[in-house]
């Protein structure tokens, strides 16, 4: 990360100080006005702002909290560790995490150089991020709806281990220099920002952790990231294969953890990515529907429709 970013969020806090100089764990009213510690919005939040950035309190352990809101941390420099719903989670330089707001969550103390960001996010920041994820299939953009409608079945929190994924280092640095700076037109550029952050972390499942069990984790991991790089001629068969089960078995497993069947994500995957070359090429239609997979027209196009209301040319001419 630039210097100069580091150097602007290192500086001691008034809060920071207080402890320092002795005050006794947080200073629970700069959080909230309730006697359960839920992090407020309104408190953190300026009036008329969608985000903004808080540096992480250093020098004192956060006792257990949940957010209402949506929260994103980034670790500039240095380490913290967090209990995330009794799951141990080591937050290294230049992981991210994405907390659902049912998570329950403390934080270890961190010391001088352990230098993390937290982005406080409302909803409606999300808008164009999700405008520029339309037919994406993914367990993120599923994570961050169910975020934003306090549900609970998803996992608590997604933890990105991306240092070495330099569009995404770029990209939150951008946001944050954007947050830091009073620029004009910067809630357009900030949630622009954000979309293209989300689109190149769609990339990188295989990097992801989440507040589930492990097995399930890395099983459903497994299955996306099949799906992603196999959606023109992957079977169940073959991953049924890869992942030394039963077709049975795995079939089953894969409804249980996703909700959904193979063929629909499956389906997902493709018709997503139809979308995709109907928007972004000039390929015809009856090439795209061999490029994603499909060698019967006619089913193609009954799908499509099912799910899109309109005809692949339709969907090309609205230009959805």
């Amino acid at each position: 990360m630039h210097r100069e970013i580091i150097e602007r969020l290192s500086g001691i806090t008034e809060e920071e100080q207080e402890i320092l100089d002795g005050q006794q764990g947080i200073n629970k009213g700069i959080y909230t006005q309730k006697s359960e510690l839920v992090i407020d919005r309104d408190k953190l939040l300026e009036k008329g702002k969608l985000i903004q950035l808080r540096t992480h309190t250093r020098f004192v352990h956060f006792p257990k909290h949940r957010h209402n809101y949506v929260e994103l941390t980034y670790m500039c420099s240095g380490q913290t560790t967090h209990i995330i719903n009794g799951e141990e989670v080591i937050l290294r330089t230049g992981d991210l995490i994405f907390l659902n707001q049912n998570a329950v969550q403390e934080i270890l103390p961190a010391t001088k150089d352990d230098i993390a960001v937290n982005f406080i996010i409302l909803p409606e920041f999300f808008n164009t991020a999700f405008d520029m994820m339309k037919g994406e299939e993914s367990l993120l953009k599923d994570f961050l709806i169910d975020s934003l409608g306090k549900g609970a079945h998803n996992a608590s929190f997604l933890h990105f281990l991306v240092a070495d994924v330099l569009p995404i280092q770029n990209l939150v640095e951008n946001l944050i220099w954007g947050l830091l700076n009073d620029q004009i037109g910067k809630r357009s550029s900030n949630q622009i920002t954000m979309g293209l952050l989300l689109l190149q972390l769609l990339n990188h499942l295989d990097k992801m952790e989440s507040g589930a069990d492990a097995y399930e984790r890395e099983f459903t991991i497994t299955v996306l990231n099949y799906i992603e790089n196999n959606y023109k001629d992957g079977t169940l068969g073959e991953l049924s294969e890869l992942l030394n089960k039963d077709v049975f078995w795995v079939s089953k497993e894969i409804r249980k953890r996703t909700g959904k069947t193979y063929k629909e994500l499956l389906q997902g995957k493709r018709l997503s990515q139809a979308t995709y070359l109907l928007t972004n090429s000039r390929m015809p239609v009856a090439d795209i529907i061999t490029a994603i997979g499909y060698d019967n027209s006619s089913y193609f196009f009954r799908i499509f429709k099912k799910r899109f209301g309109i005809s692949p040319k339709e969907y090309r001419e609205h230009g959805k």
